[in-house]
């Protein structure tokens, strides 16, 4: 007869080894499962997220454009430029909506009035030049109404040496146009006639040009928060990509857009910066050229 002492089945100590066993096992799958767990959740975080980027990219990539995007824009710009009828009259117009483009103006041609289109950078020594040459007739032409006057602000020359003068001062210009737009033309020859050396100069802080402003009789809170925070500074740059793609306006000795880029009733300006008569005669050539009884669209958008 068998007795206790020879059966084979597990011992006490068997027992307990294999409690340990199934514990440690059961441990270890716990452990596999909370780390599944969580990588599940960490991936779905980090697929959420990257939705949550894609839709914001799409939103950012639509309604920021070349056109003035998410910007703002200022008003009485429309075309990118201000147009002024005479030296203290401007024409009103809504800014540019939210991813829009600028529209052109259109010019009534009727014999005997010149359109002129100037596109010009304060840092620009050449832009200097013509504006210091050609100011005066060109203000007596607005005064007696054979001429209308467009300017458009760009900036070709950023660095970090002036501080990023182009864009600030053309950002500013356009605080006046939005707010103060009689007082255009006036600001406008004050910031030439202070135009800081290209070469060597660090460009005017926001404060000289709020000075120059002042002197010009702008003085104004809207236009000096406008100025300091560089409100229209994104609307500036957004100007500058249109005219530097835009064919109708790349000179087409160099194949490149500069400034001052300047037309009359149409027809580049390709003399020289320094000579009033003979600017004179070209805008009277310009005129007499285009006859009467049109109306054009120039430049038109690209």
């Amino acid at each position: 007869m068998a007795t206790g002492k020879g059966s084979t089945g597990p011992t006490k100590r068997d027992r307990r080894e294999e409690a340990r066993e199934t514990a440690r096992r059961m441990r270890e799958e716990a452990a596999k499962k909370a780390k599944r767990r969580k990588v599940i959740v960490q991936s779905s975080v980090i697929v959420g997220v990257i939705a949550v980027l894609a839709i914001i990219g799409v939103v950012i990539f639509t309604t920021v454009g070349t056109g003035g995007g998410a910007a703002a824009n200022p008003k009485n710009m429309a075309s990118g430029g201000i147009l002024l009828t005479a030296p203290d009259k401007a024409v009103s117009t809504p800014a540019i909506k939210s991813g829009a483009q600028p529209t052109p103006n259109k010019m009534e041609l009727d014999g005997k009035t010149a359109h002129i289109q100037i596109w010009l950078d304060y840092q620009c020594p050449y832009c200097d030049q013509f504006e210091t040459t050609n100011d005066d007739q060109i203000k007596q032409w607005l005064s007696d109404g054979s001429a209308t006057l467009e300017i458009h602000p760009v900036a070709i020359l950023d660095s970090a040496q002036n501080q990023q003068y182009s864009t600030r001062a053309g950002a500013a210009v356009s605080c006046v146009a939005n707010s103060e737009p009689s007082k255009f033309w006036d600001v406008n020859s004050a910031l030439f006639a202070k135009q800081p050396d290209e070469q060597t100069g660090t460009g005017l802080t926001n404060s000289e040009i709020l000075s120059i402003f002042k002197d010009a009789g702008v003085d104004s809170k809207a236009v000096t928060d406008c100025v300091n925070k560089q409100t229209f500074a994104d609307f500036v740059t957004n100007m500058t990509a249109d005219a530097t793609k835009n064919t109708q306006l790349k000179n087409p000795t160099s194949g490149g857009f500069g400034t001052p880029t300047v037309f009359v009733n149409g027809e580049r300006y390709q003399g020289g910066f320094t000579d009033a008569a003979q600017f004179a005669a070209f805008k009277d050539a310009a005129v007499k050229d285009a006859g009467s009884g049109k109306t054009i669209t120039f430049p038109t958008s690209n």
